[in-house]
C-alpha cells in the first residue's frame, strides 16, 4: 500500500482542529481547578491533600459539576454528566469512601438511591466554586475581556445548539 503524499500542512489539521483545542483547554482549565482546590484552606484536609496529590481528577470533577445540591439519583447524575451509570457509580463510590457524598434511599421511589452532598462535600462544592471563578479569571486575564467574552458567548451557542 502505498501513502498518499501530503505536506506538513494537510497533516496539520489533526493537531489544530476545534475539537482538540477544546479538549486541551478543558484539561488545562480543570487542572488549574484542582490546583487552586488543593490551596484551598477551606478544603477538608484530606480531600486537599487528595487533589494534591493528583487523586482526585477530572473525571471526579463530573460529579461536582452535576450533582444537584439537594441529591440527585445515580442514572440522572451519570446521564447529566455524560457518563455510563456503572462509571459514575465508580467515581460516587470514591467519592464517598472520602467523605465527599452519601447515598441515601430515595424518599419517592424505595427500590432508588440518592447522592447527596456531605458536609465535606458542600466545602468541597463552595472551593470548586472558588477555583472556577479565579480560573475563569486567570482565562480573562491570559486572552482579554473581549476574546474572553466571545468565547464563552460562542461555546454557550455552541453547546445549546
Amino acid at each position: 500500500m502505498t501513502r498518499p503524499n501530503t505536506s506538513a500542512d494537510e497533516e496539520n489539521w489533526r493537531l489544530t482542529h476545534l475539537g482538540r483545542l477544546l479538549g486541551h483547554a478543558l484539561r488545562r482549565f480543570d487542572e488549574r481547578v484542582l490546583v487552586l482546590m488543593a490551596r484551598n484552606v477551606d478544603v477538608p484536609l484530606a480531600l486537599s491533600n487528595l487533589a494534591a496529590r493528583a487523586q482526585v481528577g477530572a473525571a471526579h470533577i463530573h460529579i461536582t459539576r452535576h450533582l444537584a445540591v439537594g441529591g440527585s439519583r445515580l442514572t440522572d447524575l451519570a446521564h447529566s454528566a455524560g457518563m455510563s451509570k456503572q462509571a459514575m457509580g465508580d467515581l460516587v463510590d470514591q467519592c464517598e469512601a472520602w467523605g465527599l457524598v452519601t447515598r441515601e434511599p430515595d424518599p419517592h421511589d424505595k427500590r432508588a438511591r440518592v447522592v447527596r452532598f456531605t458536609a465535606s462535600g458542600l466545602d468541597w462544592l463552595q472551593a470548586f466554586r472558588t477555583a472556577v471563578r479565579q480560573a475563569e479569571a486567570e482565562f480573562r486575564q491570559a486572552v482579554g475581556t473581549d476574546v474572553a467574552t466571545v468565547v464563552a458567548l460562542g461555546l454557550e451557542a455552541y453547546a445549546g445548539a
